[in-house]
């Protein structure tokens, strides 16, 4: 669990196909994904609109991806908003790409 830049709670909690996260347990964003041949591929990636600037998505996507390593997946990142964190986030570029 961790704070938004405002300082509310929040929490990521992983679905079958979602990470969803909530803000004071309010849902305001989800994060879709499958899994398919020991890769996690994210599709696509959304915060309600009345929430976005208080660093939602950056907690989502890195929650996200730490779930996807500790299951030992590979991560297809077709979102951009997966793929600009990571770019941002180079700890997290091992897990993009085939494995050496």
């Amino acid at each position: 669990m961790a704070n938004d830049r405002t300082g509310a709670p929040t929490e990521v909690v992983a679905e079958p196909d979602r990470f969803s996260i909530s803000v004071e347990g309010r849902p305001v964003g989800f994060a879709d994904f499958y899994d398919r041949d020991g890769r996690r591929v994210f599709p696509h990636t959304e915060v309600d609109p009345r929430f976005q600037g208080r660093g939602l998505a950056t907690i989502l996507v890195r929650e996200a991806l730490e779930a996807t390593r500790a299951a030992g997946l590979r991560v297809v990142p077709q979102c951009w908003m997966v793929a600009e964190f990571i770019d941002k986030n180079p700890e997290f570029a091992d897990l993009t790409g085939d494995p050496a």
